[in-house]
């Protein structure tokens, strides 16, 4: 059975653009270009969801130029690729801290998600100023803030930043890394792993299924027999 949902931590790319002698702002571009596909291969395949780990809480510690240049692009590509989104389906969500960031940035992002909210052949979710940390830490203090004294998980579940998303089924990792960098610390608690030492810029569509085919022969027992 294929994948409801698929995690994927992009990682790579500035590693993708110093090996060619490329800015690494470079790398960035074709990392974005590249979800982009991913999303085309999902949809073909009939996965619902695809979330990407496009900018952590710790991504702030790069330098300035960087991470101004990432937020220009992100706004930049999606403005140019909305059209084409809402004709194929797509329906676009962020999941993080979206209104700390600066407000062209979040108003954008509310903008798109308003703008795609009907569509539902494919949810293509940017975790964007995104900490697993923080989202639990913030569902915490938005419980408390509406009087709850005692959850369950299913009652957890609502207070996340997007409470209606099943849990990713597959977590894919590019570039060799094996860790998971503070991404959906808590939705990904029985999450089936993939790591690729492929990096994210240079990751195919055969690596894509390749990934899929693997998931398809593991067997989930969530702690059972």
């Amino acid at each position: 059975m294929k994948p409801v949902h698929v995690a994927i931590i992009m990682d790579g790319n500035g590693r993708w653009a110093q090996k060619r002698g490329l800015p690494r702002v470079e790398g960035h571009r074709r990392g974005a270009l590249k979800a982009e596909r991913v999303v085309e291969w999902a949809a073909e395949l009939g996965i619902k969801y695809v979330t990407f780990y496009a900018f952590s809480t710790e991504n702030w510690k790069r330098p300035k130029e960087e991470v101004e240049y990432l937020f220009s692009l992100l706004v930049t590509l999606l403005r140019k690729k909305l059209k084409k989104m809402l004709e194929q389906g797509v329906r676009l969500r962020f999941a993080g801290a979206i209104d700390e960031l600066p407000d062209s940035v979040a108003n954008f992002c509310h903008e798109c998600e308003e703008k795609t909210k009907q569509n539902d052949r494919i949810h293509a979710i940017l975790a964007l100023n995104y900490g697993g940390r923080r989202e639990i830490v913030d569902a915490i203090n938005k419980a408390i803030q509406n009087g709850v004294t005692r959850v369950d998980e299913d009652r957890f579940r609502n207070w996340l930043y997007l409470p209606d998303v099943p849990d990713p089924d597959l977590v894919i990792r590019t570039s060799g890394e094996m860790r998971i960098s503070n991404f959906l610390l808590w939705q990904i608690a029985y999450s089936e792993l993939y790591f690729t030492k492929v990096l994210w810029p240079d990751f195919t569509k055969q690596e894509f299924l390749k990934a899929i085919e693997d998931y398809e022969k593991r067997q989930r027992r969530f702690g059972g027999l």
